[in-house]
């Protein structure tokens, strides 16, 4: 947001997540980003965005990690391999809830069991969807995205900057 020029809080939601079983990621992500940001405020006169990202590999969703050993698991899985990252967003404004969801395709390079256990032992890949944090030590792992570099790491400013010019929250000049 402060790359937008916004001023802003940050207030963790009182949704609780529920993720439904067989979804496709896309419509998992917007789903619990529309459950968040309407919690918070759906009636306010506050514009509230809400945010949610999961990997996702050959069609298995792969969330934040439990422990330590599912971490492991997950780097090993995207090792050497293409992902992709998708990251529903949902903006409550006036009442109106508007929402869409960006995907960011993500390969890593080969790693070794030693590079895995050494980043996990950072603690950066345990609060992080897939085990890993681009912006971060894994950025390491990363050999090419393609697609919003900022949607890897859980808000694609693009796509949220364009929503908020259209809703007129923030100025979009003179677009072409």
């Amino acid at each position: 947001m402060e790359r937008l020029g916004l001023p802003f809080e940050v207030r963790p939601s009182p949704y609780e997540e529920k993720p439904s079983k067989g979804a496709a990621p896309h419509e998992l992500v917007v789903s619990l980003a529309k459950g968040k940001a309407e919690a918070l405020g759906r009636d306010g006169e506050d514009v509230v965005i809400g945010a949610d990202t999961v990997v996702a590999l050959d069609g298995e969703i792969l969330g934040k990690p439990r422990d330590r050993e599912q971490a492991k698991r997950h780097l090993r899985a995207l090792s050497g391999r293409r992902h992709s990252v998708f990251t529903g967003v949902a903006v409550v404004c006036g009442g109106v809830t508007h929402t869409f969801w960006e995907e960011t395709e993500v390969e890593f390079r080969p790693m070794s069991d030693r590079m895995i256990d050494e980043y996990i032992k950072t603690g950066e890949p345990m609060d992080k969807a897939g085990s890993y944090g681009i912006q971060g030590v894994g950025g390491r792992f990363v050999k090419a995205i393609r697609g919003d570099y900022y949607n890897v790491m859980g808000l694609p400013l693009c796509a949220l900057s364009s929503l908020l010019e259209e809703l007129g929250i923030i100025d979009g000049g003179d677009r072409a």
